[in-house]
């Protein structure tokens, strides 16, 4: 599928990820991967802080609002929990959370998991994967509208714990 992958490597592709158990016929399926030179130790905190907001492109995401720069030193979000926010309202829903290795949510339609994986002591793969049933003729635009918005999360994920 067009837009289906970025940063993304052959082990990312055919790992089991949780989001997986909540959608039986995907008809999208999207990954997209950075690699961050820090421990998921410090990658967590940045990535439970998407309940704050997008930290994507905030002046679409967020409506102008500049995602915090600073951790909250927020606790695990919890199933039912609200996943993240745009311009302080909530959107999504938790479905499951494991301490420093995954975080599942369901947005727009779409389910995902950021997954967490130790490459090294400071080194870790941040790996999101998308899947949804949706309408096929949808799935393509999605996914194209999703690699730019999370690719810029990545990156900011990445940039942020990388700088302590």
């Amino acid at each position: 599928m067009l837009a289906d992958r970025w940063g993304t490597t052959d082990d990312d592709l055919v790992r089991s990820y949780p989001c997986d158990a909540f959608v039986a016929n995907p008809t999208l399926r999207a990954w997209r991967a950075v690699t961050v030179e820090a421990s998921p130790e410090r990658v967590w905190p940045w990535l439970v802080q998407v309940r704050l907001a997008p930290y994507s492109y905030d002046w679409i995401d967020n409506l102008g609002r500049r995602s915090p720069r600073e951790l909250r030193d927020l606790p695990d979000p919890q199933p039912g929990d609200p996943f993240t926010a745009s311009a302080g309202r909530p959107l999504g829903r938790v479905l499951a959370v494991e301490h420093r290795v995954h975080l599942t949510a369901r947005i727009m339609g779409a389910t995902m998991t950021y997954l967490l994986v130790p490459v090294g002591p400071e080194r870790t793969r941040l790996v999101l994967k998308i899947v949804a049933d949706l309408p096929r003729p949808l799935a393509p635009a999605l996914s194209v509208g999703d690699l730019v918005m999370a690719r810029r999360q990545l990156l900011n994920f990445k940039q942020l714990a990388e700088s302590g």
